[in-house]
Formats: structure tokens, C-alpha cells, sequence
């Protein structure tokens, strides 16, 4: 998002980054000015804990990570019309992470517009929620697979729904509640996943755009790495994102796995929630960190090791490297459903991961050159100038609005 909103500054727009706190380093290193939202709020409890969810998996995590939501967006929605008004701002650009963010800008009558940085979610039923790592498929047992998952995720999400309606009652806004998609922005609803990388189908209203991806190689937080402990061994890079990896016995079965693999070198990016300690010894060729300068590891890596986050496999894939995912929750299981589609790699849900099952599937995607060839195609991501799009779809559409 902060590559975005730097793109469009750099069209002499005025922007402004309005986040929660915890947000401002990685705004600030993007060089853009930084206003904090429910300073106040999100201090207080039960906001400040640490997430439950963390040290939980799939659709138990995905339920936990919701409690939270119903607070957090009630705290946005409660501070989030003040900010906007005293900032000045005309327009808003929402992520979808900000499940109904929108209402703010809505109850002040102003144009916004929708980015889905992670896995759109499809409340259609046309294509699997992204929730899930169903396949793709039309018939009608799959159909109505699909409608299920929403109505469970619809479930979960009750009490933020319950926020919301209470919000937008008092803000005297008509909103259709039978329709999820009901707040989703009518000017545009762009999604930086490549078109050739999602699930084919034709149901999408008119304002949703494919794009490609945000990523321009800058305004990231600068990370030091011992780059001279590099071997030129295969290099497999593994990393489970920044917000879902607090599960050690992962990282294990990582290193395990990893180690039946002579001749290659592990780079481990464990984030900030473990203490090394947790993940025990360590072959004497793997660099464990907290944090990673991950575009520049995968420019040399020969397989990602990831939880499947849309940001590391579209960066996989701009370098052409195949990946190993093991999806934990959220829109990672969707994500992970597309790489084993469009065979850029193998997957393996975290129930059924194994040091055996996930060496295995490391060999595949090491020796088979069809991955890595798939990979290679989807390169051409790199080339679809993804910002400039949806900057000119963001500025097209609010000029007709």
C-alpha cells in the first residue's frame, strides 16, 4: 500500500498514510507522511494483546484473528471521520484488510476506493473464498462447497458485522446487509494479483481490475544480512511472512527438511515472535534472521520455502522462483490453491506437514524443471507495470466520480 501511495505521489498528488500506530516505520521509510488512527483505542485492551491467533492454524486461527477484527474496526470507525476531516482529505483508498473501513468515508459523503493487497475474497460463490485451498471447479457440488465456505466465513465475521450495522444505523447510512459486497466501492475495486495468476472466471462486476503487482524494490525498511556467509550453493529461501509466525514447530520441520538435501543452503527468516533458541540446532550452512532482504535473496534463491502470503509469491514469481508453500490461514490457503493450479509449485496444508512430506515436495520442485519453468512465465508480472495501472485506474476513477 505504501508503494501505491508513493506512486501516486509522485503525480503531484497530495497523500497522506493514515494507519494504526504500529504502521508508521514502515511508512515512514517510505517517505511519506504518516497520520495515526485510534491512537487511543488501539491502546487500549483487549487490542494491545498479542494475537492469539499467532500460535494457531487454519480456520481456528482465521476465527480467533476475526475477534479481534469486530474491535479493531470499531475503533477505526470511531476515529477514523475526525482524522479524514481534519487531514483534509477528498479521496480515500482503502485496503480490503479494513473490513468496513469504508463507512467512515461513506458517512462523510466521500469518494473511496478499494485495493485488495492480499487475496480478493469472492463472496459469489463462482470461485472458492480465499480461505480455503479448494481447486477451482464448476460443477455443482463445487458450487455449493463454495457458497458454504462463505457462509462459515460470513459466520465469523458476525460480530464485526454487528460493529458495522450498529455504526452505520447511527450514521443514518442504507446499507444492504444480505449482500457482502455491499460496501465494496463502486468507482474501483483493484486487486494487484495478475489476472493470469487467479482462478478464471467471468462473474466480476465492472469496477473490479487485475493490475499486477505493487512492488517497486523501495521504500523498505533497511535490513542488515551477513551476505558474505553465502555459499553459491542452490539457495532455498524460507520465510513465513510477518504476521503469522509464531509456530516454531514449522521452522523445525523447515530446517529438517532442508538438511536431507545435501549440497544446498538454507536462509531462514523466522520474524519476530520466536526466540532462535525455540527452533533448536541448526545445519552449520543455515543463516537464520529475524527479517530478511527478501527481494534480493529471491533475485538468487532456486525455491521459496513461504506461508503462501500474496506479497512473497508474486515476488517469487517476478523472479521466476518456484515455491514450497505452507499455507497457516487467512487468504494464504487461496494463494496456495493458484501456485498448485498454475504449477509453480507444490503446497502442503500445515495439518499434514512432516519433515518427510515437505522434503519430498522440496525435491520435487528442486529437480523437476516444470516448475521452475512455470515460474519463469509468470515473470512477465514483473513487466505489467501493476503501479501505473492502478494509479491511472484510481486517478480515471475519481475523476468521473
Amino acid at each position: 500500500m505504501t508503494t501505491l501511495a508513493r506512486k501516486l505521489q509522485s503525480r503531484n498528488h497530495d497523500v497522506v498514510f493514515i494507519s494504526w500506530p504500529d504502521g508508521e516505520p514502515s511508512v515512514r521509510a517510505a517517505d511519506l507522511t504518516f497520520l495515526s488512527c485510534a491512537v487511543k483505542e488501539i491502546a487500549a485492551a483487549p487490542l494491545k494483546e498479542r494475537p492469539r491467533w499467532l500460535e494457531l492454524e487454519g480456520e481456528e486461527a482465521l476465527r480467533a484473528a476475526l475477534q479481534n477484527t469486530a474491535a479493531r474496526t470499531e475503533a477505526m470507525l470511531n476515529a477514523l471521520p475526525a482524522t479524514l476531516t481534519a487531514a483534509g482529505v477528498d479521496a480515500v483508498v482503502l485496503d480490503t484488510a479494513l473490513v468496513y473501513a469504508e463507512l467512515a468515508p461513506m458517512s462523510l459523503s466521500m469518494p473511496y476506493i478499494h485495493v485488495s493487497n492480499a487475496l480478493h475474497k469472492d463472496y459469489s460463490g463462482y470461485t472458492p473464498i480465499c480461505f480455503y485451498d479448494w481447486p477451482h471447479e464448476t460443477t455443482p457440488a463445487a458450487l455449493a462447497r463454495n457458497r458454504k465456505g462463505v457462509e462459515s466465513f460470513l459466520e465469523m465475521l458476525g460480530p464485526t458485522i454487528a460493529v458495522a450495522r450498529a455504526y452505520a444505523k447511527r450514521a443514518g447510512l442504507d446499507v444492504d446487509w444480505d449482500n457482502p459486497s455491499a460496501t465494496i466501492s463502486n468507482l474501483a475495486w483493484i486487486t494487484q494479483t495478475p489476472r493470469e495468476f487467479d482462478f478464471e472466471s467471468s462473474h466480476w462486476p465492472k469496477e473490479f481490475h487485475y493490475t499486477g503487482p505493487f512492488h517497486d524494490g523501495a521504500g523498505r525498511v533497511d535490513v542488515d544480512f551477513p551476505w558474505e556467509r553465502l555459499t553459491g550453493e542452490p539457495l532455498i529461501y524460507a520465510s513465513m511472512g510477518t504476521m503469522l509466525n509464531g509456530l516454531a514447530d514449522v521452522f523445525r520441520t523447515i530446517t529438517a527438511a532442508t538438511a536431507k538435501h545435501k549440497g544446498v543452503q538454507l536462509v531462514l527468516a523466522v520474524g519476530d515472535q520466536l526466540d532462535p533458541e525455540q527452533i533448536g540446532s541448526l545445519p552449520s550452512n543455515t543463516i537464520l534472521v529475524e527479517q530478511a532482504p527478501q527481494l534480493e535473496l529471491l533475485k538468487r534463491a532456486s525455491v521459496c520455502i513461504t506461508h503462501a502470503g500474496l506479497n512473497t509469491v508474486l515476488e517469487s514469481l517476478a523472479q521466476g522462483v518456484p515455491q514450497v508453500a505452507i499455507p497457516v490461514t487467512v487468504d494464504q490457503p487461496g494463494v496456495a490453491a493458484r501456485i498448485a493450479e498454475k504449477k509453480t509449485g507444490l503446497f502442503v496444508p500445515l495439518k499434514k506437514l512432516t519433515v518427510s512430506h515437505l522434503s519430498l515436495l522440496l525435491d520435487q520442485v528442486l529437480n523437476e524443471p516444470m516448475y521452475r519453468d512455470n515460474a519463469r512465465y509468470f515473470q512477465k508480472i514483473a513487466e505489467t507495470s501493476g503501479l501505473s495501472v492502478a494509479a491511472d485506474l484510481i486517478e480515471e476513477s475519481l475523476t468521473s466520480s
